[in-house]
């Protein structure tokens, strides 16, 4: 089986393709998946460059689609040959919060490729409950660039930050890959969004996917454009992944009692903080990571239906892993970069 894996911690080019042992078959309840395609995420980045208590060596990924190959005893519902994509969080162990429909807050949750080895190989052995069948119009690329960003978007727009009709949104970095569900995502809410986006052909994106105004963030005061846009109250939500770059503007651009979300920190986790912005002028300040699988499903039945979509840069074979992420580390890309996994390597 070929898997792209690394050995240390590093530059990208620390990523290699190599041949590792197969998977055992699949147990009860499980499924073995030949996996044709495979997203790159952020996640994948801090998990290749500096995560701590990484087991080495690696497979990153945390996004996969693919084609049911084997069915393990007792799987209802699938057939081999059905094509899926994943959820790429799991838990080892039962919690309470799994049960309340927050697997997320458990303390036995974890995500592939961040937890255990992930999905940049040819297969994958997972529980069948994690596998939802791609639309029918997707391919399998498109279906790879679905999950983890959706599920996220999802449940920090939705069920952690509760958008409402008529709110206005800023979204930083919304060119990115959950910046593209979370403006799909406030706009099917009935939000007026502001994307804030550093070029032209990022706000172009925006723009073709809903967001009602652009914000050049990287050429202008953008805490007084928002304020400008919003008659001088700011956002009633910003939803900053930023992080350290942009954190400290994101509350001064958020009016008063208004909510600030957040699900990552691509530049940074620690950024300045003015506590005086949050307890005098009252912000919420709500944190996301992740979800469950009948968040991710919401979300897919959304996609389904035309109202949602995921955005796909460009796709590379396998063996461009190490180009993919360094595109994703030069912000060179307009959502998603997909590995493909269905043809043989040079």
């Amino acid at each position: 089986m070929r898997a792209i894996r690394f050995h240390q911690q590093g530059p990208p080019d620390v990523l290699v393709l190599e041949d590792v042992p197969p998977l055992a078959g699949p147990g009860p309840g499980e499924v073995r998946l030949d996996v044709r395609a495979a997203s790159v995420n952020h996640l994948d980045i801090w998990t290749r460059r500096e995560l701590r208590g990484v087991s080495l060596p690696r497979i990153p990924g945390a996004d996969a689609a693919g084609v049911v190959a084997e069915l393990g005893a007792g799987v209802r519902g699938l057939a081999v040959g059905d094509r899926v994509l994943i959820d790429p969080g799991f838990t080892t162990a039962p919690s309470e919060e799994e049960t309340l429909g927050a697997p997320s807050l458990s303390p036995h949750y974890g995500i592939l490729g961040e937890s255990c080895d992930g999905t940049y190989r040819d297969e994958l052995v997972l529980d069948a409950t994690r596998c939802l069948r791609v639309p029918e119009a997707w391919d399998f690329p498109t279906a790879a660039a679905f999950p983890l960003t959706a599920l996220t978007a999802w449940r920090m727009c939705v069920v952690r930050g509760r958008l409402q009709p008529g709110e206005t949104v800023l979204i930083l970095g919304a060119a990115a890959g959950v910046g593209v569900m979370c403006i799909q995502i406030a706009k099917l809410s009935g939000c007026r969004v502001l994307a804030a986006a550093s070029t032209e052909a990022k706000r172009a994106l925006c723009l073709s996917l809903g967001a009602d105004e652009v914000i050049p963030y990287a050429e202008c005061d953008w805490v007084k454009e928002t304020r400008r846009l919003t008659g001088g109250r700011g956002a009633d939500v910003t939803i900053d992944y930023v992080g350290k770059s942009t954190w400290r503007w994101s509350l001064k651009a958020t009016r008063a009692g208004g909510r600030v979300l957040t699900c990552g920190a691509t530049t940074g986790h620690d950024p300045t903080t003015d506590l005086r912005h949050v307890f005098f002028r009252q912000l919420s300040v709500i944190g996301s990571t992740m979800g469950s699988t009948a968040d991710l499903a919401a979300a897919l039945r959304l996609a389904e239906r035309g109202h949602i979509r995921p955005v796909v840069d460009r796709v590379l074979p396998v063996h461009q892993a190490a180009d993919a992420h360094q595109l994703i580390e030069d912000r060179a890309v307009l959502g998603k970069v997909v590995l493909d996994l269905s043809e043989p390597s040079p």
